[in-house]
């Protein structure tokens, strides 16, 4: 992927926490974002009309425009429609396809971007990275990072349990990244930012380490802050490093090869907990399985609905993916024949307590 606009300046306001919405107007019509509220509020189809309804009385110079999907075809129309109007900020609500368009055309205007979490799916929350689909190909396109990031309990709380969860699975494989980005400096000497190193290490910490559930207002608090924090090392070191090696590798490949299989966050817990196996590192993977098991979350092909032999052809194409990334994959450099006895051991490992 593409350079990313290396900074370290955080978000100007993060707010996590139930309620929250209520003071988005306020937040928004702050001197710092907007003096008259004149802003652009985007919706998905979900939770994010809601929302916009509930700010628009204070909001009345605000216009509200619905995207649909998450493409690059609709982060061009949405700037298309940016052009028409001056506005202060931009302001992205819903969950990741919603604010990655958001995101997308903002940075295209030049417009500062507000986001409003309703989902905690993965890392786009304050990343400086847009997941968009081009010609049937989901591509990573360099972005600002937002001035302000909200994330309301109550909202994320009303939202699909399994698509919460899978925010788990993409902070859990920062860890595996991490990793990754070591074995890079030792072999090939590529540089590691310590800031953003830290920043995706802590979040990720913080979540294996937490007993709570999606239940528990205070393990989503860590998961929001997770995946925040996550957003600002990409944002602290320029790539998308800390967040993304030989597990982003296997979850592009499966996106590729099986589209819809699963989501980005259940994905990115399955290549991290298969890398993490390929590494050696017998603690690591008995810690990551077991966070991904008491969440519910996948640990084996079949889990995603793919065969063993579907898992091993994307294992081998995974590499294609990120050709610039040097992680176990490429270190292993796995024949198929070698992929598919590997997959059999990583099966063997956990088969007793899987029943």
């Amino acid at each position: 992927m593409p350079l990313l606009a290396r900074t370290i300046l955080t978000p100007l306001y993060i707010d996590v926490r139930r309620g929250a919405v209520a003071d988005l107007a306020t937040i928004l019509v702050d001197g710092r974002i907007s003096a008259g509220g004149d802003v652009a509020v985007v919706v998905g189809p979900g939770q994010g009309g809601q929302i916009a309804e509930l700010i628009r009385p204070s909001l009345r110079s605000a216009d509200v425009f619905t995207v649909a999907g998450g493409s690059l075809d609709a982060a061009d129309d949405l700037g298309a429609k940016l052009r028409n109007r001056s506005y202060d900020a931009v302001v992205g609500i819903g969950g990741g396809k919603t604010i990655d368009v958001a995101k997308y055309a903002a940075t295209r205007r030049g417009l500062p971007l507000v986001t409003v979490a309703t989902a905690l799916a993965n890392d786009g929350i304050a990343s400086p990275v847009a997941s968009l689909v081009n010609d049937g190909i989901k591509g990573s396109y360099g972005v600002h990072i937002p001035i302000a990031v909200i994330v309301d309990l109550d909202f994320v709380e009303a939202g699909p349990e399994r698509h919460n969860r899978a925010g788990i699975g993409d902070v859990l494989s920062n860890i595996s990244a991490l990793a990754d980005w070591e074995l890079a400096r030792q072999v090939r000497g590529e540089p590691v930012d310590g800031l953003a190193a830290s920043l995706a290490r802590m979040g990720a910490e913080a979540v294996l380490a937490h007993r709570g559930d999606m239940g528990d207002d205070a393990f989503v608090t860590v998961l929001a802050e997770a995946l925040i924090s996550t957003g600002l090392a990409m944002a602290a070191c320029g790539t998308s490093r800390p967040a993304s090696g030989g597990c982003h590798e296997i979850m592009h490949a499966i996106d590729a090869l099986y589209p819809d299989t699963a989501s980005h966050g259940e994905l990115a817990g399955l290549g991290a907990l298969f890398c993490t196996f390929l590494r050696g590192d017998e603690r690591r993977f008995a810690e990551l399985s077991a966070c991904l098991a008491r969440h519910g979350l996948p640990r084996l092909p079949a889990d995603v609905g793919l065969t063993d032999e579907q898992f091993v052809e994307a294992v081998q194409f995974a590499p294609a993916t990120r050709p610039d990334r040097y992680t176990i994959l490429e270190h292993l450099a796995m024949s198929p024949t070698e992929t598919r006895e590997r997959l059999a051991d990583y099966a063997d490992a956990f088969r007793d307590d899987l029943g």
